[in-house]
């Protein structure tokens, strides 16, 4: 549930002032109220429901010049940083024993602020693989170097991980997917309107050549090699799936034995790039755009040889940029900060270091992180609301009017089977292989990539570990997996700036953390892309034929919503792209209201700042998607994102919700109102 911002309104209208009683009753302030105060009073939350819960709050708090959106996410962020800040300096000063992670995580913290010696050494840190690439004298030169570049963390036309067989999750396989690219997706290589345009020239006619140079090349070679990056990289975009496409398990699913995949790439050895991949023997594989690896195969062959050189020392330096000098990093963030993004500078250096840091260690800072800021009452408060959930969802698919008691049955047990994780892993990742000095920034994020590498390949043909998470509890995020059937719940998503948990009522709460972040990751587990897995994780039929169709029917409305839904310029939210998460908001919505409403709190009924129980809930979920972002960061978003903006996430799926027309007295006329048999229920 990767948040994502802006404040463009769905349409203006004039403000009309609410009949509620609950907005009429004049009462004292309760103070430090997470919603209460973000209130912008001068917007109807009939006409834009985003606007009148954050409004307030985005009026205060423009986008800092450093950033390309802004709001609640970002906060936690900051608060988040400045703690892991405080570890970092003392683990400096620590001197703490070799290998242990104090002095990982203070090394590392040195070698990114040591500027001077990072400024010295230049791009010397890339000097080995750089040679390697020129030292390429046929495809197979070429071929060993992408592999190697991929060994530590180097995207390139190779786009391999061992992760979970779709359809046998409890074995670990090889799988190759799309990559390659350096523009966003493919839809940058093609599209014509104006802001694509001015991205793609940029790309081609500066910022390629300058990073070229930057990596030792001449003007005249830059300029070549930016041409025969581009042509090759457009090649391959053409053979890339589109972001909707990529939604659909079964059409992404190629199991192949390596005989087959060597029938399918002539021009590829695999057998030899399998071994410099580092992998165990394998004797099938995973491909999930086979159209993709022809398209790598033809562009081996049709590409001279120089051209290939100069698309791998492109991937590599753009790779690693961030870690070098000067040059380098600025021209990087100049690209993908400010064209891309919107940004108008840089964070300060200790910040991007900790990101930095904490991609590529992060649950080593996380076990520092819990032990202060995570108490034991939050996650016995948020495991509870788990279960509320749960049983929330159990009652709706029991009065399903569109389901076969057959399916229900088998929803049921997936539902139950849903392992949920919170706060923090019982077990942590072990750190001790990976080595960590105060030498070299680029090196030590290069060790770092290959230990990360070689944890994920030493999975090939072992038992899927189900305590490993893919978060640290420092994450503001959430998510669900398909092929575990698993919630993940770091603690940092319960965070709401300023508010100690035990402050946070009960109808805040279920509206933040049960609806849209529980409710939404469980209701993943049944939506257009989850619903196509079994209790166990396996991609299988487990729905009656005639269920499928009804759930399509209803998620299509849904799809069409959204869909024309306008963002920005001509840009449309992508409708099908964005299926699966505007599901499992609509459904985290609905199953929240439904566990809220067992509460003291709604029974009773009781107004804080003159705002009942239930308008407290839809404001409490509005809060979680709090913020506002940059045009630029929008039409990126747009174009690669299967997440809607913000805003939409709000008025899009309150707008087919009863209980929000009765809390707020939506009428038919006012911009929020969609006619009743138009709205969308699927769960």
């Amino acid at each position: 549930m990767i948040k994502l911002y802006k404040t463009t309104l769905l349409g203006c209208a004039s403000v009309v002032l609410l009949t509620l009683s609950a907005y009429q009753i004049k009462q004292a302030e309760t103070p430090n109220d997470p919603v209460y105060d973000n209130l912008d009073k001068s917007v109807d939350p009939r006409t834009d429901f985003f606007k009148y819960a954050n409004g307030g709050w985005l009026k205060r708090n423009p986008i800092p010049a450093a950033y390309s959106s802004w709001g609640i996410g970002n906060v936690v962020q900051e608060e988040i940083r400045n703690r892991l800040k405080k570890i970092n300096e003392d683990a400096l000063t620590a001197n703490a024993p070799k290998g242990s992670i104090t002095q990982k995580i203070g090394d590392f913290y040195y070698s990114g602020l040591d500027t001077v010696n990072i400024e010295k050494q230049g791009i010397n840190p890339l000097k080995s693989q750089l040679d390697l690439i020129d030292q390429a004298t046929d495809i197979n030169g070429i071929l060993n170097a992408a592999a190697v570049l991929t060994t530590t963390g180097t995207r390139n036309f190779i786009g391999s991980r061992v992760g979970q067989d779709a359809k046998n999750s409890s074995k670990m396989m090889l799988q190759l997917g799309q990559s390659g690219l350096g523009l966003p997706n493919r839809d940058y290589y093609f599209k014509t309107d104006a802001r694509t345009t001015r991205v793609r020239t940029d790309y081609k006619t500066n910022h390629l050549p300058t990073m070229l140079k930057i990596s030792g090349w001449d003007e005249q070679q830059a300029a070549k090699g930016a041409e025969s990056i581009f042509k090759i990289e457009q090649f391959l975009a053409d053979s890339s799936r589109k972001l909707e496409n990529l939604r659909d398990p079964y059409r992404n699913y190629h199991k192949m034995t390596i005989a087959q995949l060597n029938t399918l790439t002539p021009n590829i050895n695999w057998a030899s790039v399998f071994k410099t991949l580092e992998l165990k023997p394998v004797d099938s594989v995973i491909v999930g755009q086979p159209e993709y690896y022809r398209a790598v195969n033809t562009a081996l062959k049709t590409f001279p040889l120089d051209d290939w050189k100069a698309y791998l020392r492109w991937k590599l330096i753009s790779s690693y940029a961030a870690y070098l000098n000067a040059a380098a990093e600025q021209e990087s963030f100049r690209f993908s900060g400010k064209v891309i993004s919107g940004r108008k500078e840089q964070l300060p250096r200790w910040k991007r270091v900790l990101d930095t840091e904490n991609g590529l260690m992060g649950e080593a800072l996380g076990q520092l992180f819990v032990k202060e800021y995570f108490p034991a009452t939050a996650k016995l408060r948020y495991t509870e609301m788990v279960e509320a959930i749960r049983q929330a969802y159990r009652e709706h698919i029991a009065k399903l009017d569109w389901m076969s008691p057959e399916t229900k049955q088998k929803a049921l047990i997936k539902l139950n089977a849903i392992h949920p994780k919170v706060g923090y892993p019982d077990k942590w990742k072990d750190f001790s292989t990976m080595v960590m000095d105060r030498e070299s920034y680029a090196g030590n994020v290069m060790r770092a990539r290959h230990w990360a590498y070689t944890v994920n390949i030493n999975k090939l043909g072992k038992p899927v570990d189900h305590t490993e998470w893919g978060m640290t509890p420092q994450t503001y995020n959430a998510s669900y997996s398909p092929s575990n059937n698993e919630i993940t719940l770091p603690a940092a998503q319960f965070t709401i700036p300023g508010v100690k948990d035990s402050e946070v009522d009960d109808a805040v709460a279920y509206g933040y953390v049960a609806a849209s972040t529980i409710g939404h990751e469980i209701t993943h587990g049944f939506d257009d892309e989850g619903r196509l897995f079994d209790a166990k994780g396996n991609l299988k039929t487990w729905w009656t034929a005639t269920d499928s169709v009804k759930f399509n029917q209803r998620a299509k409305v849904l799809a069409d919503q959204f869909s024309s839904y306008i963002v920005l310029d001509s840009l449309h939210v992508n409708g099908k792209a964005t299926l699966g998460e505007n599901i499992a908001d609509l459904g985290g919505i609905v199953l929240g209201i439904d566990a809220f409403k067992k509460t003291q709190q709604y029974k009773q009924g009781k107004l804080i700042n003159g705002l009942s129980p239930m308008q407290r809930f839809f404001l409490g979920y509005a809060l979680g998607w709090l913020g506002q972002e940059r045009d630029e960061a929008l039409a990126n978003q747009i174009l690669t994102d299967v997440h809607a903006p913000g805003f939409l996430r709000v008025n899009g799926p309150f707008s087919d919700v009863p209980e929000f027309y009765q809390a707020f007295k939506v009428k038919k006329g006012d911009k929020m109102w969609i006619d009743p048999a138009k709205r969308v229920k699927i769960w």
